[in-house]
């Protein structure tokens, strides 16, 4: 199910942005002139229990100490094929934040306020869109963790 029919079904108030394409957040940050603490990254992770979706902001990386110990087993980085295989209706590379609509369980780093404003990808890396946190928890009941740390880069 496309973003845009599912946010409609719902009745969200989200607005659709299209950008030059990106292959990473801070870079769809940047040509949405918004800050990478408000840009949600998408990670598709293996845990020991399956595949999962982490989002965080943009200017962080997912912790995978933390979160391994967080899930009470080993976690790592899906694979590109791995991602390709679970996000099989979007552009190679591309992660959407809704995990449920794939049998996902969805991660939210904790230390993302409910009431930001974030903007994700969709199934392109042309077009992004903008909600607020609390909507997207609402219709994603993700599990709010402490798994990210500061990009020291960022």
């Amino acid at each position: 199910m496309r973003i845009a029919d599912f946010l409609a079904g719902q009745q969200v108030s989200c607005e659709f942005l299209t950008h030059p394409p990106a292959f990473t957040a801070q870079n769809r940050a940047k040509y949405l002139h918004v800050s990478g603490g408000r840009v949600g990254k998408c990670v598709l992770l293996r845990g020991p229990s399956g595949f999962l979706l982490a989002v965080l902001p943009a200017t962080h990386r997912v912790d995978l100490r933390a979160l391994s110990d967080a899930l009470g087993g080993p976690a790592r980085l899906a694979t590109g094929p791995e991602l390709a295989e679970v996000f099989r209706d979007c552009e190679w590379g591309a992660a959407p934040p809704f995990g449920r609509l794939y049998g996902l369980e969805t991660l939210l780093e904790e230390s993302i306020p409910p009431e930001a404003w974030l903007v994700f990808e969709t199934h392109t890396h042309a077009e992004a869109v903008r909600i607020r946190c609390d909507d997207f928890e609402r219709l994603e009941r993700p599990r709010r963790l402490r798994f990210a740390r500061r990009d020291a880069g960022k």
